[in-house]
């Protein structure tokens, strides 16, 4: 009996169109009520949209406003900053 490899879920960043791991990607996510925050976790309820944890991804994001076409919504400065604190701590 061998064991079973467990899938790695694949994500693909919204900035580079590139699939990655789920773990190697932070999740950004609207609710319903249309709040957008930055969600560590990955288990957040919501419609998420996910960058590659490098500066570069993060800074393209904010200039194309790629998350404002995802979420159809403005996104706030501070989801900018947070973003580039996780990417500052890996």
């Amino acid at each position: 009996m061998h064991q079973k490899k467990r899938k790695i879920p694949l994500r693909k960043c919204v900035v580079t169109k590139e699939m990655k791991p789920k773990g190697e990607l932070i999740r950004v996510v609207r609710t319903k009520d249309g709040d957008i925050f930055v969600d560590p976790t990955g288990k957040k309820n919501g419609r998420g949209a996910y960058l590659s944890k490098e500066l570069s991804v993060i800074e393209e994001a904010e200039q194309t406003k790629v998350l404002q076409e995802q979420f159809k919504s403005e996104i706030d400065a501070s989801i900018y900053e947070q973003l580039r604190e996780i990417v500052d701590q890996k």
